[in-house]
């Protein structure tokens, strides 16, 4: 396969395996963009994004602009005469100015069968609506929000116990397996690009912390749903007895009678049911405001929770 020269544009963990699969190609990468270092924790020390961190381990040029698309950023790029841009959730969108630099345009990589999940967490969305199917997408990147032409899909089930970080983790891999591919039967001309039905497409907004608090009176179903896909962040959460409590798993479980949503229910010793929109949920791992992850069993020896609490 021809070997091209191809600048690499993503920022965090989801970007790192296409990284790493375009370095290890006959490609070459003369220069990695990410975002700028940011403060994190509770020092607020300046962290690397991830796919800095990748680019220093693999001896790569990197560059961090604080836009993507100012004069500097445009100078830059077109200095090195880049065959393909490709961008996975690099963060910034990218203008025309930097769309037209490259010879063959502008790949981008993002996880979902495109028009559907459009935005920054369609992973997180499609395990919350209960879908039982997902994807990879590389399409041409536009100036719009995830509405460029696509080239290639691949669909992949979506296993009813998943959690958002264990599917990102397996489509982190897919989308960079798929973006080789896409490269080669571009440069062999196999590929006619497709534009996208935007009457079909769905938004995945951003979450933020507080989108973690659980809705007791959603159905069994659903709240387990959001308590996978909000795992590992920002995480599914309730109150007990005024505490924070952060739920990592859950199963339903059958009930007599339906009682308000949001009531610990009776049940053996070691395990904890709270009643839902029809029915209940039994929670089977759990983090209190110590901040240790635990099963519920090890959480309860420590924690006063009567039956018929309401939280």
């Amino acid at each position: 396969m021809k070997s091209y020269r191809i600048i690499f544009l993503g920022t965090p963990d989801f970007a790192v395996p296409s990284l790493v699969a375009l370095h290890q190609s006959e490609h070459q990468i003369p220069l990695v963009i990410t975002q700028p270092d940011r403060p994190k924790g509770r020092g607020k020390k300046l962290l690397a994004p991830p796919v800095k961190q990748k680019a220093l381990e693999l001896e790569l040029n990197i560059f961090q602009p604080q836009s993507i698309n100012h004069s500097e950023s445009v100078a830059q790029i077109n200095a090195l005469n880049p065959d393909f841009l490709v961008v996975v959730a690099f963060g910034q969108l990218l203008k025309n100015v930097v769309l037209d630099i490259p010879k063959n345009g502008v790949l981008n990589v993002h996880p979902s069968m495109l028009p559907q999940y459009r935005g920054p967490a369609p992973i997180q969305w499609a395990i919350i609506h209960g879908c039982s199917q997902t994807g990879v997408s590389i399409m041409q990147l536009d100036e719009g929000l995830d509405t460029g032409d696509i080239l290639q899909t691949e669909m992949v089930d979506i296993d009813p116990e998943e959690t958002a970080g264990m599917l990102h983790d397996r489509l982190a891999k897919q989308g960079a397996n798929l973006l080789l591919d896409t490269i080669q039967n571009l440069s062999h001309k196999k590929i006619t690009p497709e534009k996208q039905d935007h009457t079909q497409a769905t938004y995945a907004r951003l979450l933020i912390k507080k989108d973690g608090h659980i809705d007791w009176n959603q159905s069994s179903l659903s709240i387990i749903n959001f308590i996978r896909g909000m795992t590992p962040w920002p995480g599914a959460f309730t109150f007990i007895n005024n505490k924070r409590i952060k739920v990592f798993k859950a199963k339903k479980v059958d009930v007599s009678e339906i009682v308000a949503p949001g009531t610990i229910l009776n049940s053996f010793p070691d395990e904890l049911w709270i009643s839902t929109g029809d029915g209940a949920i039994s929670i089977l791992e759990i983090q209190s405001a110590s901040g240790k992850r635990m099963h519920i069993a090890d959480f309860l020896r420590g924690a006063k929770i009567v039956a018929g609490l309401k939280i």
